[in-house]
């Protein structure tokens, strides 16, 4: 387990800039209250066979102690690199980006489940969405009962706006049918 060096430190910290956008300062700099000592320490991250882990500075030392053979992780893993130098977040950093989250889409409850099995987020099943979400933005996707379900990228928004009056009835029909709002995993 070591430090991430500048290159990927830069490539973890531009996704969760993404998602989490200036609240990412209080990601690394919130105290931690784990471990013996009397004060508390910070969060940091570390690398450990291609995976990005999240956890207090001192959970790190106490876990110096254990060979890097049978090390599986210390703390949340957030995260892993491909083979080809990539960065991709996992769902187990889902409670951290949905508690810094910087915008966040609510999808209604009869089509949770639907987005749960890997589909695409249609228009008709947002129940809200933070103002000022532009497409390529970071969401956290929601529950109505705030239950974080996931995050992706927002492909697709079309705002609606008024047609004249010859189009209006045809162009209605084919935006209501044709606009959606496309997740992309991470």
């Amino acid at each position: 387990m070591r430090p991430l060096d500048e290159k990927e430190t830069t490539m973890v910290f531009e996704k969760l800039f993404k998602f989490t956008g200036p609240n990412l300062k209080h990601l690394l700099e919130r105290p931690s209250a784990e471990g013996p000592d009397p004060e508390p320490g910070r969060y940091c991250l570390r690398l450990h066979k291609n995976r990005v882990f999240y956890a207090s500075e001192s959970l790190v030392r106490r876990a110096t102690a254990v060979s890097r053979t049978r090390l599986a992780g210390v703390g949340t893993p957030i995260g892993k690199f491909t083979h080809g130098g990539a960065f991709h977040l996992t769902v187990h950093a889902l409670d951290l980006l949905a508690a810094h989250a910087r915008r966040r889409v609510w999808l209604k409850p009869d089509t949770e489940r639907s987005f749960l099995f890997g589909n695409s987020v249609p228009k008709s099943a947002l129940a809200r969405i933070t103002e000022n979400t532009k497409s390529g933005d970071g969401v956290v996707v929601m529950s109505m009962a705030d239950v974080p379900l996931g995050f992706g990228v927002v492909v697709v928004i079309i705002l609606f706006f008024e047609h004249t009056s010859q189009f209006r009835d045809v162009s209605r029909e084919f935006v209501r049918h044709s606009v959606l709002l496309r997740m992309i995993f991470s």
